[in-house]
């Protein structure tokens, strides 16, 4: 299936983020890479069974806003351990959820804050196991 989306990832590990057009999918990949991600897919990702790939002819591009379209290095394939719900609020201590069409953990994050992009790479890390939850979506 081919979903409206974006993908990064970090040690093969896939973090598939989803939101409205205009929600800041793009943009959450590049402050990503920042925190030692790669790109996967941008605007859309080919996922079976729980594989995130890009599509053939968006192989490698993100389009960054008022820069215009990149080619950067990528990775080819890789199984999701997360999704991310990009908009605005969020619960501050929400209850766990699952993606229902794809048997996921999946958290809410609010793109505009300035901790985004890090509240994604510890939330892979509890989706992983690596870090461990008190409360909240992974406890």
């Amino acid at each position: 299936m081919q979903m409206h989306g974006s993908c990064a990832a970090r040690e093969g590990a896939g973090v598939l983020l989803l939101g409205p057009p205009g929600a800041g999918k793009s943009d959450m990949v590049l402050r990503l890479l920042d925190y030692g991600f790669v790109l996967v897919a941008d605007d859309r990702v080919d996922i079976e069974d729980g594989i995130a790939r890009p599509p053939a002819g968006l192989a490698g591009l993100l389009e960054v806003r008022g820069l215009g379209i990149l080619r950067l290095p990528h990775d080819t394939s890789v199984r999701l351990r997360l999704a991310v719900n990009l908009c605005s609020g969020g619960a501050r201590l929400p209850e766990p959820a699952r993606h229902e069409g794809l048997d996921l953990p999946m958290i809410v994050i609010d793109p505009a804050r300035i901790t985004a992009a890090r509240q994604v790479a510890l939330a892979l890390d509890c989706a992983l196991g690596r870090l461990t939850q008190v409360a909240g979506a992974f406890a």
